[in-house]
């Protein structure tokens, strides 16, 4: 009896579509040593391209806010003003509102380290017995010389990485904000002068498709998956406050903003949880309930709720998904995680549109 995974049958290969392979291997490796190149220059000037690329997938999501304003006949220059506005207003009112509880919580956290060690020393048995047995496994790794003296070499001190960072920062937020209004004022002017360079109607009606396709099922992708994590926020926020956390506005914060990087976000999110209820709850396996539901009310959305309103627009083999959130976190840290699925999906309906990738496009569908 064939199981599902089992290779297609002769019947079934003969069935498959024909997908158009280059014949000359040197079209191969040129391909491969030109995406090796541009994803050097992506790490290289990632400080630059970055902010580029998330105001291209922020220009995707606000398009729809866009045409409604064109249909109410306001000038594209104040409409773009007033949605970056809303936009960047809104992430500043909101990370004023929430700066009061973290603060406290943050102040929670030293005091609460010796209660925290109190409540784990269930843990230091197993920890004592892995540290032991790494200790003798490195012992039997390294050789018997004697011992080279070492010079440290002191690095930055930690107030000059906060201000590199804060500067790194601040210039990534202004370039974004100012290349997201440009693209946003100048609506589809980069699409017209594309379709006026190429020579053929073919070509120009291709063109136009992809764009459509790509704004539509991206904007699609990222309005419905801030729409659930909304929802994820708030049954978050609800459970914190019935599971006595208190500043249930914070965790359903946390909780809405940690769903946008897939698998890490939740993952680190049950890790805060798990501490935030050791440190707050007084029976040991009640501090652990608010971890458990917010695990249950990730399992829901991630795996039932949030699959089945994409199935139709995105079938992206998960592998790929998964190497893709490794490498671009290694690239560009955590926005290169939340980019990572819109860049797959962006490429997936640019190679299916375009004949000579087609078989490309069709190894990364699911």
């Amino acid at each position: 009896m064939e199981t599902p995974d089992s290779p297609p049958t002769d019947i079934e290969a003969r069935e498959l579509p024909d997908f158009p392979v280059p014949a000359d291997i040197k079209t191969v490796f040129q391909g491969g040593l030109f995406l090796l190149a541009l994803l050097a220059a992506c790490y290289v000037a990632g400080e630059i391209i970055l902010p580029i690329v998330l105001a291209f997938v922020l220009k995707l999501v606000l398009q729809p806010a866009m045409r409604l304003f064109e249909h109410l006949h306001l000038p594209r220059v104040i409409a773009s003003l007033a949605i970056i506005l809303v936009l960047f207003g809104g992430f500043v009112g909101l990370g004023t509102a929430l700066s009061g509880p973290a603060a406290s919580w943050a102040q929670k956290i030293p005091d609460g380290l010796p209660r925290l060690e109190e409540r784990l020393t269930f843990l230091s048995k197993p920890i004592q017995a892995l540290q032991k047995f790494l200790h003798q496994a490195e012992g039997l790794t390294q050789p018997a010389d004697p011992a080279v003296p070492t010079v440290a070499v002191q690095g930055p001190g930690l107030s000059d990485k906060l201000l590199n960072g804060t500067r790194t920062i601040a210039s990534g937020l202004f370039t974004t904000v100012l290349v997201l209004f440009f693209l946003l004022a100048s609506g589809d002017t980069f699409l017209r002068r594309l379709v006026e360079v190429l020579p053929r109607f073919k070509d120009k009606r291709q063109a136009v498709e992809i764009s459509q396709q790509i704004e539509a099922d991206i904007s699609a992708y990222l309005v419905t998956i801030t729409i659930m994590n909304a929802a994820v926020g708030i049954a978050t926020g609800i459970a914190a406050a019935a599971c006595g956390l208190g500043n249930p506005v914070l965790w359903g914060t946390v909780a809405f903003l940690l769903n946008y990087v897939p698998i890490l976000g939740p993952t680190i999110g049950v890790t805060i949880f798990v501490f935030v209820g050791l440190l707050s709850i007084g029976p040991l396996w009640l501090a652990f309930v608010p971890a458990g539901t917010y695990l249950c009310i990730h399992v829901i959305e991630g795996e039932t709720v949030t699959p089945m309103l994409l199935a139709r627009r995105f079938t992206i083999n998960p592998v790929l998904v998964i190497l893709a959130i490794v490498f671009w976190y290694w690239m560009w840290g955590v926005l290169g995680v939340i980019l990572a699925m819109p860049m797959l999906a962006i490429t997936k309906i640019i190679c299916d549109r375009i004949e000579p990738l087609a078989a490309f496009g069709h190894f990364i569908e699911g």
